[in-house]
């Protein structure tokens, strides 16, 4: 992966410049440790695996210890297993505070890992998230140097695709070395990483007692993506109770499989009691866990309309993401029946966003954009993001933009 570039490296080396300790986080597989330890080349940076269960022993019964043997700067991957290390981690960046970058973490249950940094490491930590592979990093193009936008100048890329070459794209999912290494059996590897998901991280982390009912319970999720989430739907489907089905749906979120976007409202307060839709945010997974065998099968089945919204969400996301920003992303709907799949706020403005299998999209496409117009906002330009070749002004107010130009 050394000749592959990830659009998030210029934000670590400077957040390393800055912070004394960096936390990198995101789903198993996408690339944490690879990244920093290409960074750590040429430096004397050594890295350590809390996945060996020797080291992993050493840090919970003896942290004190274990960074006596692995001083900074040093990377530490897999945090989460032992949080008996940030206390320990704070004292030495207290005692040294003029040595920037010292510990680089890396954790794939992130928000399991908050508690620690939030009690042990507030102020003294960078925490950055990390996904899957971009289409600009897998392509090796060069990236925007901002997060997306909708805009109407026109994005320089290497060539338009086909329908069928943007579902290859999206069957292939975002994870680096399934993408990199063409020769990897398909079948085996997304088999053995919801196999490695499930026993290293539900079992033992989250204590899982029921993992054959647990692996339905994700493939009921990939099939459901891009819709609201129902907690009683997915109980049922499975066979558990609403209360496990929202446990799981926790574990999930927690470890970068699945994002959930919220209804916009003006009260932050009413946002987080509205129903949100799930996205699992890898599309080369969830279409593995509901056995779409092929691009073509994926592209002309019942399916296809929300897996491409995912990718496209997924896509709006990484851009955010990997500049090391946090997006003010969400949904609109409201009681009149206006619905907007992504709205972006930047800067007090709205921005509307349709996603549509389609290469001919309308002034139809955008009818429910002046619904946010209402909300006493200023509003900018709105996107149809879809399979047009061109990007073309749909109105005054809109553009449509095509699904490789995000």
């Amino acid at each position: 992966m050394a000749d592959f570039e990830r659009t998030l490296r210029p934000v670590i080396e400077a957040a390393s410049q800055q912070f004394r300790v960096l936390l990198l986080t995101g789903q198993r597989q996408v690339g944490k440790s690879t990244l920093f330890r290409m960074l750590a080349e040429g430096t004397p940076r050594h890295y350590v695996s809390l996945d060996n269960l020797k080291f992993r022993k050493l840090a919970k019964e003896d942290p004190e210890l274990f960074l006596q043997h692995n001083p900074p700067p040093v990377i530490i991957d897999e945090i989460q297993y032992a949080p008996e290390l940030f206390p320990y981690i704070k004292i030495y960046v207290d005692e040294n505070r003029e040595e920037k970058g010292a510990f680089w973490l890396t954790g794939s249950q992130k928000y399991s890992l908050m508690e620690g940094v939030q009690e042990s490491l507030a102020g003294r930590i960078a925490i950055i998230e990390l996904l899957g592979f971009s289409y600009c990093e897998k392509i090796k193009s060069p990236f925007s140097s901002q997060p997306f936008l909708p805009s109407m100048q026109k994005v320089k890329t290497p060539k338009k695709l086909t329908i069928k070459n943007v579902y290859k794209y999206i069957w292939e999912g975002s994870l680096p070395e399934l993408v990199l290494n063409t020769k990897i059996d398909r079948e085996r590897y997304y088999g053995s990483y919801v196999q490695s998901f499930i026993e290293r991280d539900v079992k033992d982390f989250y204590n899982v007692s029921k993992p054959i009912q647990f692996f339905d319970f994700v493939s009921v999720v990939a099939a459901q993506t891009a819709q609201l989430l129902n907690y009683s739907s997915l109980a049922r489907d499975v066979g558990i109770d609403v209360k496990t089905a929202q446990s799981w749906m926790g574990i999930l979120e927690r470890s970068g499989l699945v994002y959930l976007l919220y209804p916009y409202s003006p009260n932050i307060t009413k946002r987080i009691i509205k129903t949100p839709k799930m996205y699992f945010l890898d599309t080369g997974l969830a279409a593995y866990l509901t056995r779409w065998l092929t691009p073509d099968a994926l592209m002309n089945g019942a399916m296809s309309g929300a897996i491409l919204e995912t990718y496209v969400m997924a896509e709006i996301l990484r851009s955010y993401l990997h500049h090391g920003i946090q997006p003010l992303m969400y949904l609109y709907r409201d009681t009149d029946q206006n619905e907007i799949d992504i709205v972006l706020e930047q800067n007090g403005t709205l921005y509307p966003i349709e996603i549509k299998k389609t290469a001919n999209p309308g002034l139809n496409d955008i009818k429910s954009f002046n619904a946010l117009h209402k909300l006493n906002k200023k509003v900018g330009l709105g996107a149809v993001l879809c399979l047009q070749p061109e990007r073309i002004a749909l109105s005054r107010e809109a553009v449509s933009i095509p699904v490789w130009e995000i």
